[in-house]
């Protein structure tokens, strides 16, 4: 069984910085590529970022480049999400799920080529 659990999220003032990480258990976590995505209040969930396996390369929706980090540590089975200059449009719950090794650099940004989900932490960007 496959599991995916999220942590780090919390109350931030605009421009300070957080760390999530997501544990993944259940798979051969060193396969897979692994992205983070968000939902704000009201809003669609969308996709932040995208590390690749043995590579680790890395993708970031344009909104969060220079800000946000994507790392891994396989030995750990853990994915991270280094946040920084944070502003308030960064509130949401960000969640992060496992990709699929075949996945072309077109479909990234769709959550249908991801499989497990967490069940996403709460980031809040606030004075």
């Amino acid at each position: 069984q496959v599991q995916v659990v999220e942590s780090g999220g919390g109350l931030v003032q605009p421009g300070g910085s957080l760390r999530l990480s997501c544990v993944i258990s259940g798979l051969a976590f060193g396969n897979y590529p692994m992205g983070w995505f968000r939902q704000a209040p009201g809003k669609e969930r969308e996709y932040v970022a995208r590390i690749g396996t043995n590579n680790g390369r890395t993708y970031y929706t344009n909104s969060v480049k220079g800000r946000f980090t994507v790392s891994r540590e396989n030995a750990k089975n853990t994915v991270y999400l280094q946040m920084s200059s944070l502003k308030p449009e960064d509130t949401a719950a960000y969640y992060c799920a496992t990709g699929r090794p075949s996945t072309i650099l077109s479909q990234f940004r769709s959550e249908s080529v991801y499989d497990y989900w967490g069940h996403g932490t709460q980031v809040t960007v606030s004075s």
